[in-house]
């Protein structure tokens, strides 16, 4: 079902305020999530715990432990253990009365409002909410693809790439090179790669400090750049090199059987290469039919795909407007939508969608820094309110302050996810 994007917006507010009546008369409506991380592990949670049990939530998540991206860079910097960004979803099945579902869904049928598994189920749904996360655009890096995340991991789906990213780094020889492929814009977490550079020289300094870190860049500007730039020249003096566009950042390949990266035509032999490729939304999205280019255009005021009102995308996948790719992004836009679907399916009240956002990154010991903004829905997009970043030369307790305040946060949205 296509929606004229002009009508679609027009009818938002009346859609919703009208109760919701089940197609067959009985039994009470169903809602599949599918995706299990900040976005979707919050909406299923929401939507349960809100309704009351008059809406029958399903869960659908292949993996049974969820390690968050976010922080994930501080276990390979040595500030976390992998198991402190691991969490599971019994709480979410036992208190709230979710039925997860291990496995992937492999197809979405819009005009019968279902889904299937690769375990053959067939989940039929009244809304469905997509919260996949990324995958990558093909060919971005040349000579990289997935076959090559072994040798070359992305480490940018945590878990076993982020343990395996580590483990190569342990095992660089004393003085070699480390290398990033960074990402274009957009893309997950937009201060993820630079954080990661400055915990891989928190390790590197410990363990190998002669070792190298050459960033491979094709982006001209990064998040918080001039707050990195000033932490790498502090702590890690000599350490790292980065190559932008001007330098031949942007016309980049490598080869994972050798273990080189192609600057411009310039040969550079290397120890660790992390390729983060271009990035897309996760595919289910584009197997629903939901997307345009990239990404997956959404309503601000509800997180409704513009291409289909009985689906609801969060996250990563968003072409939603000014909001960064993020975890924190994701956990607020799961809150909109969980209201929306409340209201769309009990006819309970539904308020103007606002949203926030705050990215924390640790450059070294102690040293947090941040940025951060609030948003609003407008029929256009979530458009940016106002925000705040932390500045270069803060004191050394701001930044300490800075760095537990995220540490807070974090024990709050797993909290906020999985119950």
């Amino acid at each position: 079902m296509k929606l004229n994007r002009r009508l679609f917006l027009g009818a938002t507010a009346a859609t919703l305020a009208a109760p919701y009546v089940n197609a067959a008369g009985h039994g009470r409506p169903k809602v599949v999530v599918i995706g299990g991380g900040a976005g979707g592990a919050t909406a299923a949670r929401y939507i349960a715990k809100d309704s009351k049990g008059e809406i029958d939530v399903t869960l659908v998540e292949p993996s049974r432990s969820y390690y968050t991206c976010f922080f994930s860079n501080l276990y390979i910097g040595g500030f976390r253990d992998l198991s402190s960004i691991a969490h599971s979803y019994g709480t979410l099945a036992s208190q709230y009365g979710i039925n997860v579902v291990h496995d992937w869904a492999v197809g979405i049928d819009r005009d019968a409002k279902s889904v299937t598994l690769a375990g053959g189920a067939v989940l039929p749904y009244d809304r469905l909410i997509l919260s996949p996360g990324i995958d990558f655009v093909d060919g971005s890096v040349p000579g990289w693809d997935t076959s090559a995340q072994n040798a070359m991991p992305h480490a940018y789906k945590a878990g076993s790439q982020t343990e395996l990213l580590k483990a190569q780094i342990e095992a660089m020889p004393q003085g070699g090179v480390f290398a990033m492929v960074a990402p274009p814009n957009p893309y997950r977490c937009p201060p993820g790669p630079y954080e990661r550079v400055s915990m891989v020289a928190h390790k590197l300094k410990n363990e190998n400090p002669t070792a190298k870190i050459l960033i491979v860049d094709p982006k001209e500007k990064f998040s918080k750049q001039a707050l990195f730039e000033e932490g790498w020249q502090k702590h890690y003096g000599g350490m790292i090199e980065r190559i932008g566009p001007d330098f031949g950042g942007n016309n980049v390949s490598v080869d994972a059987g050798a273990m080189t990266v192609t600057i411009d035509g310039s040969v550079e032999k290397v120890d660790v290469c992390n390729v983060i490729p271009a990035m897309k939304a996760g595919r289910i999205c584009d197997m629903a039919g939901i997307t345009e280019g990239n990404w997956a255009p959404v309503s601000g005021h509800t997180m409704q795909s513009r291409l289909d009102e009985n689906i609801h995308v969060l996250g990563d996948a968003t072409n939603q407007g000014d909001m960064p790719k993020s975890g924190f992004s994701a956990n607020s836009q799961a809150k909109v939508a969980a209201m929306a679907v409340r209201g769309a399916l009990t006819g309970s009240k539904v308020f103007p969608a606002k949203f926030s956002n705050t990215c924390w990154s640790l450059i070294d010991t102690n040293d947090g820094i941040k940025v951060g903004a609030s948003y609003q829905a407008t029929d256009e997009k979530i458009a940016k309110v106002d925000g705040f970043v932390s500045q270069t030369g803060e004191d050394a307790d701001l930044r300490k302050a800075t760095y537990e305040e995220s540490v807070g946060w974090y024990a709050g949205i797993t909290s906020d996810m999985f119950g």
